[in-house]
């Protein structure tokens, strides 16, 4: 394996091609300037040592010798060990419902906060995988892109409120549109689509968006939060609960039939979430059934910069041992003349 420890000097090289186009520039207003003095032909006949190529061939040397001493800046490096540590992980990217039915309590203490520590407790058994977040209702979006940085993710967590999404309802079809979209392109990984709601679809088109991604090597995973039974749901600006245009108090029910089927079309299980641990402890097995991916760990690397700087070296002794008057011991040569 090849790499750069400093790849930042690699930018550099634009000065390679500044100093190109500045020759360039210069070389067609010297052609102009000569042409003012006389024919081409007649003044190169009066300057028989005077080489047509040799000005051309320094500056190319001394552009390729700048470019060998800007790669041995960034400190080129080769991987000559091969540790025998083994990282192995999955891909999983969980969708949690942030519409205002999740502040229901009929699981303590909301439907939100306990998807909330659900989640902060998966990312606690994690070690080699990677997770993102997407938060939705009525429309969904990216809240973490997939990551292995654990910090980030429980710090997006917790920030997560339903008035994050102006436009409310619950549309599962398109969180679940969006996290197939979201994996790496690594294969032989197990990638699992973790969607946490109280399956309230407004929506429509979530079956058909489960197959698909069952299609593409993904799993969807239903975990369906709250009570068949059903609760109000806390309005915060009134300090009461949420009410409909009879004025009747809105009660929100789980809906376990529309969970198991997005779960059964989508290759993955129904996992009912209540107050206890056993949702996250279902969870983790099903997920460990997943293919994990292997990658070897490369852990020491050997510099390289000197073969560089000796290439610089021979070039820049090549030009200045090249004159620009031609050499009549080389006149045979016909690049040199």
């Amino acid at each position: 394996m090849f790499r750069f420890e400093n790849p930042e000097y690699l930018w550099l090289v634009s000065i390679v091609i500044v100093l190109a186009l500045i020759y360039i520039v210069q070389y067609f207003k010297r052609k102009s300037s000569l042409r003012k003095f006389g024919d081409p032909n007649l003044l190169y006949q009066l300057m028989p040592d005077v080489s047509r190529w040799r000005g051309l061939i320094k500056f190319l040397l001394l552009e390729l010798s700048l470019v060998f001493m800007i790669i041995m800046l960034a400190r080129p490096q080769e991987a000559n060990q091969i540790s025998e540590e083994k990282r192995s992980g999955i891909e999983t990217m969980i969708a949690i419902d942030i519409s205002n039915s999740m502040l229901a309590e009929d699981v303590t203490p909301s439907r939100l906060d306990r998807a909330k520590m659900l989640v902060e407790g998966l990312v606690e058994t994690f070690s080699d995988d990677k997770i993102g977040l997407i938060i939705f209702a009525g429309d969904a979006f990216v809240q973490l892109p997939i990551t292995n940085d654990y910090v980030s993710a429980k710090m997006f967590l917790n920030s997560i409120e339903p008035s994050m999404i102006v436009n409310q309802g619950t549309d599962i079809a398109s969180a679940i549109n969006m996290a197939s979209h979201s994996f790496t392109q690594q294969e032989h990984v197990g990638k699992a689509i973790i969607v946490i709601t109280d399956g309230e679809d407004h929506e429509g088109g979530a079956l058909e968006a489960a197959k698909e991604a069952k299609d593409n090597g993904m799993n969807i995973y239903m975990l369906g939060i709250g009570t068949s039974k059903g609760a109000p749901i806390p309005n915060k600006e009134t300090g009461g609960y949420m009410i409909d245009r009879t004025g009747e108090t809105v009660l929100s029910r789980l809906n376990e039939d529309m969970c198991k089927e997005i779960a059964q079309a989508g290759g993955g299980v129904y996992i009912h979430v209540d107050n206890s641990s056993s949702a996250q402890q279902i969870l983790d097995k099903e997920l460990d059934k997943l293919e994990k991916s292997d990658s070897a760990v490369y852990s020491n690397y050997s510099e390289q910069f000197q073969t560089f700087g000796v290439i610089a070296l021979i070039l820049l002794i090549i030009e200045i041992v090249l004159l620009e008057r031609k050499n009549h011991l080389l006149n045979k040569i016909k690049i040199f003349k």
